[in-house]
């Protein structure tokens, strides 16, 4: 979110209008800090009225930044949902009317997407939009969905795998394929979408409603102690000889109890909670609930997919084996010939090999010179035919299986069984290549590690999160892998079943779990995760059993929602004890100032006035710079609170002791100089007597 984005015209102008609409009382009521100093403005204004026209200039201005207080309090929530209703608004203007090819009976009929239901059967082809969220069940196509996704490039979508699902709205670009639909209208994954960016399903998660139920409690003790303080001050002044009255009146009394409560972070904690999910819609990740983002940072156990997240997922060539007698070079010469027409990216690695190792350069073969042998399941072989000419006598070579290369050549060198072994018991793959019946080595192909996830699976084991690897290798292969990668622990031949026994371990003791899957084989182990990533390209099953979706389908992006969880516990941590700190601050910053006379001899000050530490002109310019300091420092937090404090992969303890420094000595110090700089002004402007 850059600060053009965040400060964007249409949407400051949507939010200063929202914060008006969220004035209403049953709104209010539902943030109990709030609603105290929507009360508290509703008495100051209602004494006001009922003193007219004979109205302190004072009182005027108390009431009038008790309403900005508010005002900006809704400010700050209507900014974080603005946002995410900006991202809805883009999703609901993708929609269009789609006419819907419904079959039945072996026969198409035309119908308007509305009238579809679970269950029913639909055709799309080349050029179709799907008319609603489905499955996959005859066929396979590639599928534009860069209406949900934002992602230009087609995937590919077919029947009887993983990779079934369809989302309503996107674009047919081949083939054709029949889909059962799996969503009745209204429900569709797009309309699901809409509602929870725009937070209509939202709702208070267990650690909100926990720091909901202790600010209503220091809010209520508050009300008990500023509702006692003016009888308190009748006594006291009674007992002296000296008349309050001018001093502690409603609208101070008012004010010091709306400065002392934690308004800061009652303000916030409702923006906190929603820009946390927005930070996850802008990365294109939907959560289904408040509460399984605030798990993400909680979480103690990070399950990941070999394939796909700590691997690429292709083979790739990592090594050129050559038999006795050949040269390296050699061998890599014929590879790369081999692999001229092979598409793959596994024949497109040996193509890169051979360059990077030996600076080959692939040669241009023109149909006359040479004929490419295809691959084929049945001969488990391509290569290609040199025709012979005066320059380039006739060749055949070939790149395959071992066994395949075995039967089609003249002899299989001993020392490269032991090679074929070799790569195989490490988790590789070895292809052979042989030349006019002449092999000449293995290509050892190996699932190459991401760059960089070793440090990012550092940097959560500094955060005390433990990662578990998940493969279907055997364990040998598993174990080489993992220590590649740098994973806490594997699972080897992993079943669904092993999965969910996983799982279920960790949390009897006592860990949060979280897991990534697409696959109808991971849905229970999904259901049974506290944090459970499906991938839009997954089953139904899946994206069913999982509480948020990833639209990229990139499983490494786990690793990113762990961190935007942890994100979001951090900052509403930082402001609760920032907030806290602040209103401790202002009890000793007011109170002094508003009882220096009490008890005092003669006109002078009495013994509370040696408190007033930073001499503040007045009670009553006391009191109005603590208000106005209480309404803006929401203001000067609302970024903060939107964007979320600075994440840093450090232990909790570390992070505890961080937030302590930083933030309590903050809100410890920043209301003494606040309240200071505004009694100076507001004396200097002769805003109080």
């Amino acid at each position: 979110m850059d600060k053009k984005t965040f400060w964007d015209k249409k949407l400051v102008s949507a939010a200063l209008l929202a914060s008006l609409v969220k004035l209403n009382p049953k709104t209010q009521v539902k943030n109990p800090v709030m609603f105290v100093t929507l009360a508290g403005a509703v008495i100051v204004t209602a004494g006001i009225i009922g003193k007219l026209p004979h109205v302190s200039g004072f009182e005027a201005q108390i009431a009038l930044w008790l309403w900005f207080t508010i005002l900006f309090a809704n400010f700050a929530e209507a900014m974080a949902e603005g946002h995410g209703k900006a991202r809805a608004e883009s999703l609901r203007k993708a929609r269009v009317e789609i006419t819907a090819r419904l079959l039945a009976d072996g026969r198409e009929t035309k119908v308007p997407a509305s009238q579809l239901r679970k269950d029913n059967r639909v055709v799309c082809e080349a050029g179709d939009l799907i008319p609603g969220d489905g499955e996959v069940v005859e066929g396979i196509a590639s599928v534009d969905e860069s209406a949900i996704t934002g992602e230009s490039a087609p995937v590919i979508r077919e029947s009887g795998g993983d990779r079934s699902a369809v989302t309503g709205g996107t674009k047919v670009l081949s083939d054709r394929i029949v889909i059962r639909i799996t969503a009745e209208p209204g429900h569709s994954f797009v309309d699901r979408m809409i509602a929870l960016i725009e937070n209509a399903a939202r709702q208070k998660t267990p650690n909100e409603i926990a720091l909901s139920m202790v600010l209503a409690a220091l809010t209520i003790v508050f009300i008990l102690a500023v509702g006692s303080l003016k009888f308190f001050a009748d006594y006291s002044a009674g007992a002296a000889g000296q008349d309050l009255s001018a001093i502690v009146t409603v609208p101070v009394l008012v004010s010091l109890l709306v400065c002392l409560i934690p308004t800061t972070i009652g303000g916030l904690l409702s923006a906190i909670g929603i820009a946390g999910m927005d930070r996850l819609v802008q990365r294109n990740v939907i959560a289904k609930s408040g509460r399984a983002v605030e798990a993400a940072g909680d979480i103690d156990v990070l399950m990941l997919d070999k394939t796909g997240t700590i691997t690429f997922g292709n083979r790739m060539a990592a090594a050129f084996i050559p038999a006795p007698g050949v040269e390296e070079r050699e061998l890599a010469e014929a590879a790369q010939l081999a692999s001229l027409a092979d598409e793959t990216p596994e024949g497109r690695s040996i193509v890169i090999l051979a360059k990077t190792k030996f600076d080959l350069r692939a040669k241009e073969l023109h149909p006359h010179e040479a004929r490419f042998i295809p691959f084929s399941a049945l001969t488990q072989f391509s290569g290609v035919e040199l025709i012979g000419l005066e320059s380039c006598p006739a060749r055949k070579i070939l790149k395959g299986a071992v066994a395949a290369i075995k039967a089609e050549s003249s002899g299989f060198p001993p020392e490269l069984d032991k090679a074929q072994a070799d790569v195989s018991n490490s988790g590789g793959t070895p292809l052979a290549v042989s030349d006019n019946g002449r092999v000449l080595g293995i290509i050892h192909l190996k699932d190459i590690v991401k760059g960089g996830i070793k440090e990012r699976f550092a940097q959560l084991r500094r955060m005390g999160i433990k990662t578990v690897m998940i493969t279907g290798d055997n364990p040998l292969t598993a174990a080489a892998i993992a220590a590649e990668a740098g994973v806490d622990d594997f699972m080897a031949q992993a079943t669904p079943e092993s999965k969910l026994a996983r799982i279920r371990a960790e949390q009897l003791a006592g860990r949060l779990v979280a897991m990534t899957g697409d696959g109808t084989n991971d849905a229970p182990a999904l259901a049974q995760a506290d944090v459970a990533v499906t991938m839009n390209t997954g089953t139904q099953a899946a994206r069913e059993a999982g509480n948020m979706v990833d639209l990229d389908s990139n499983p490494t992006k786990l690793i990113e929602i762990v961190e935007i969880g942890k994100q979001l516990l951090m900052t509403r941590g930082s402001l609760t004890t920032f907030s806290i700190s602040n209103d401790i601050a202002k009890y000793f910053a007011i109170i002094p100032a508003v009882f220096g006379a009490l008890y005092a001899v003669k006109g002078g000050q009495g013994p509370l006035s040696a408190l007033n530490v930073m001499r503040l002109a007045s009670p009553q310019s006391a009191i109005l710079s603590a208000v106005i300091f209480n309404a803006l420092i929401i203001v000067a937090l609302i970024p903060l609170a939107l964007r979320g404090v600075k994440y840093k992969a450090v232990a909790a303890q570390t992070l505890l002791r961080r937030n302590m420094f930083i933030y309590g000595l903050g809100g410890l110090a920043a209301p003494f100089a606040g309240i200071k700089l505004l009694d100076m002004f507001i004396t200097a402007a002769g805003l109080v007597r």
